[in-house]
């Protein structure tokens, strides 16, 4: 387990997750209070003939804070809360996902080693068989054709030995992919521990409906299509409210507003439609001035420069579309996406169930093989014992004893690997319903 935590699939999954906690991050950022400065300086002569190079500088501060419920930036933030959620369940099924393919390639190998011995042990058979056919023939007791027949036997179970090792090699190729890096296995049964079967406790006595109900709470399928319904309806909510809410803005400036605008003036708005309250302020570095002419003592007229006036400017608008504005088809297109969501959720939560009740089944099924398995076993022993009694006895032979413990272990592998199916279902179980937890299978020293 300490290497499936370092696989590329554990840590893409990870990677997924740290993308959407950072995708929270920043659209909370986004919705909270932004404040920004600047600076700018702007040089300027006038009137061009007669006039004087003039310098103004100038800092400038803004803020904007969304205020109200249906802002963008808070829409952003609570999609964005929806996509954790559902990359938390994503990245919990995604690892328990990987646990089980690696179990699955582990129980191949197991299966393969097993295997292995098995066919091993049926080509010594076989060419014992052969041997005793060849003295057989020699002494004109079989036909030619019954030789051949033992001798297809015999190269049959060879082919299968050599089939077995290429299944070693296959499962070894598939437990390195999960991995990640190379694994070699050993060919050797007695190797190889038991499958793991630790899933929560009392899963599998939980009857089918139950075990359905927890699917539909904690799948990822499940979880990623209930975030795009949100979303949807999140949109189409927003394109309601742009076709019905006109776009209205109230502001409100003080200081030096009159003349160019250049003076010193703070200044707020806020736009109903897009919900944020935004401020400003500007502040020339120099003395903002401004010409005057006036008639003089002499009734010539003078021009000379004097200071910003100060006051306070209220604004009011307001902007109506009346023809073109696509509101209307925006709301229609939201709407279609909306019951295609609702769709898609549908869709998912049938084939979530179809899961479960799958694995369900394939566990039945399993429990009910092995049981069978067992009274073969049970009946294999009794065979084995038959045949060494009879031995003993002189009424049997050693070829029978062969091939009574040939029997026994056929039914030892076959029991083996039914207990490695049931422990997979019982995994693939629980993986169906959301409920496996990959660390279970960790030592508690080992579990990040």
């Amino acid at each position: 387990m300490r290497d499936l935590r370092t696989s590329p699939g554990w840590r893409g999954a990870d990677l997924t997750y740290r993308a959407a906690e950072l995708g929270l991050q920043s659209a909370r950022a986004r919705a909270g209070l932004t404040v920004q400065a600047g600076a700018s300086a702007s040089l300027s002569k006038f009137p061009w003939d007669s006039g004087d190079w003039a310098l103004s500088p100038a800092v400038t501060a803004s803020f904007a804070l969304p205020v109200l419920p249906w802002s963008p930036q808070r829409e952003a933030v609570r999609s964005a809360e929806r996509a954790l959620s559902a990359a938390a369940i994503e990245l919990r099924s995604a690892r328990a996902g990987l646990t089980v393919q690696a179990l699955q390639a582990y129980a191949s190998a197991r299966n393969a080693a097993a295997a292995r011995q098995l066919a091993a042990a049926q080509l010594a058979l076989a060419d014992n068989l052969l041997h005793v056919a060849g003295q057989q023939r020699e002494q004109n007791l079989i036909s030619q054709a019954a030789l051949l027949e033992r001798q297809a036997a015999a190269e049959q179970a060879r082919a299968a030995a050599e089939q077995t090792d290429r299944g070693l090699t296959l499962a070894a190729a598939q437990l390195s992919r999960v991995l990640g890096r190379s694994v070699t296995l050993s060919g050797n049964p007695a190797d190889y521990a038991p499958v793991g079967t630790l899933v929560p406790a009392g899963l599998l006595e939980q009857p089918l409906d139950a075990l359905l109900a927890r699917a539909r709470a904690q799948r990822p399928e499940l979880a990623r299509a209930q975030a795009g319904l949100a979303d949807a309806q999140a949109a189409l909510a927003a394109a309601e409210r742009d076709q019905k809410v006109p776009d209205l803005t109230a502001s409100v400036q003080a200081g030096q507003v009159s003349g160019s605008g250049a003076g010193r003036t703070v200044g707020g708005s806020f736009g109903l439609k897009s919900g944020t309250v935004s401020g400003q302020v500007n502040f020339p570095l120099t003395e903002p001035t401004t010409k005057v002419t006036a008639p003089g003592p002499d009734g010539a007229p003078v021009t000379r420069e004097v200071a910003l006036p100060s006051g306070l400017a209220l604004n009011l608008s307001g902007t109506f579309t009346l023809l073109g504005s696509g509101r209307s088809q925006a709301t229609a297109q939201a709407q279609a996406a909306t019951e295609q969501a609702a769709l898609a959720l549908d869709s998912a939560r049938q084939g979530v169930e179809l899961e479960v009740r799958s694995r369900f089944a394939d566990l039945e099924n399993a429990r009910d093989a092995l049981t069978a398995a067992r009274t073969s076993l049970t009946r294999a022993e009794t065979g084995l014992n038959d045949a060494r009694a009879r031995l003993e006895a002189g009424l049997g032979t050693a070829l029978e004893v062969a091939q009574a413990e040939l029997a026994l272990t056929q039914a030892r592998q076959t029991l083996a690997n039914l207990e490695a199916q049931v422990a997979l279902a019982a995994l693939n179980l629980a993986q169906a319903t959301g409920d496996l937890d990959p660390l279970l299978l960790t030592p508690p020293g080992e579990r990040p």
